[in-house]
């Protein structure tokens, strides 16, 4: 049986699938142990909860936090985004669901700042700006944490770029506005207070939100681990789909030396589908008092 603790909806973030066929895939491809973690929004965690059940799976709420982490020694001292999983909360703690609202209000102000840099670009090379009807429609179209990939898929739309890749390295990059800024002690304390446990998300992503962006060395980003976020972590993000074998035997390593919790996940928006893709070990379903075999 399979385990997936890292998988995106539509209904509640930036993934392609409605929660629904999340759940349906999930069970077709026997992912007898799952984890919805939509970006800064718990909304769905009842119903998936609910859906999981009735295909015989088990469920393990979950979210993915924003964070923003800076270290004096690297960059200059500049924040980096990172993202922080959090998991078996209690999805009705009143601080929590008040400061992710919180947080999905800012991402439609920032939607509209980045538009209105884009706006500049594409007037630039002489191309029609987006309107606000376009606006308007991008919010409609993110049922969950409206982000930069519900921009570039209208762009793709609009016919302005080919891919959602496309968007990001020719416009969404450069048009960027910072998210909120979330600590990581903040994010922390929120989920542990409900009752949850904290993650670190794909540590050595080489294309996403991770720790590479300080360094690509394993050693340093095991230094910064331990030197400047260990009090907030319950555990580690080892098994990834963009994890190669040493990084997931070194962070496995890690996590064992410092009594950290070991989780993996596909991390899948389903472009392609790739749920229960990452070989997740069943030891790690264990260690949430679930069993799987």
């Amino acid at each position: 049986m399979k385990i997936d603790l890292h998988i995106h909806s539509r209904d509640c973030s930036d993934g392609k699938m409605a929660l629904s066929d999340i759940i349906t895939e999930a069970a077709s491809r026997g992912v007898g142990l799952l984890s919805v973690t939509d970006h800064d929004n718990i909304d769905c965690q009842e119903r998936a909860e609910v859906l999981a059940t009735n295909t015989g799976a088990q469920y393990l709420c979950g979210v993915e936090l924003n964070i923003a982490f800076s270290h004096a020694d690297y960059r200059d001292g500049k924040a980096v985004s990172l993202d922080l999983l959090g998991y078996q909360y209690d999805y009705g703690n009143a601080a929590l669901n008040e400061k992710l609202h919180e947080l999905r209000e800012y991402r439609k102000v920032r939607a509209e700042r980045i538009l209105e840099k884009l706006n500049m670009e594409l007037i630039r090379k002489g191309l029609a700006p987006f309107t606000q009807e376009d606006m308007a429609a991008i919010q409609e179209t993110a049922e969950g944490a409206l982000g930069r990939p519900h921009i570039a898929d209208t762009m793709v739309e609009k016919g302005v770029v080919k891919t959602r890749q496309e968007a990001f390295d020719s416009y969404l990059v450069g048009c960027n506005v910072p998210k909120m800024p979330v600590s990581l002690e903040e994010a922390s304390d929120l989920i542990r207070s409900a009752g949850g446990k904290t993650v670190l998300a794909h540590p050595n992503d080489p294309n996403g939100t991770s720790l590479v962006k300080l360094t690509s060395s394993l050693r340093e980003q095991h230094d910064i681990i331990r030197g400047h976020m260990l009090p907030y972590l319950d555990g580690i993000e080892c098994w990834h789909s963009r994890h190669d074998r040493e990084t997931v035997a070194a962070y496995t390593a890690f996590a064992r030396a410092e009594g950290l919790l070991v989780t993996g996940g596909s991390d899948c928006h389903q472009q392609p589908v790739i749920m229960g893709t990452v070989d997740v070990p069943d030891f790690v379903a264990a260690q949430f008092g679930y069993d799987i075999r």
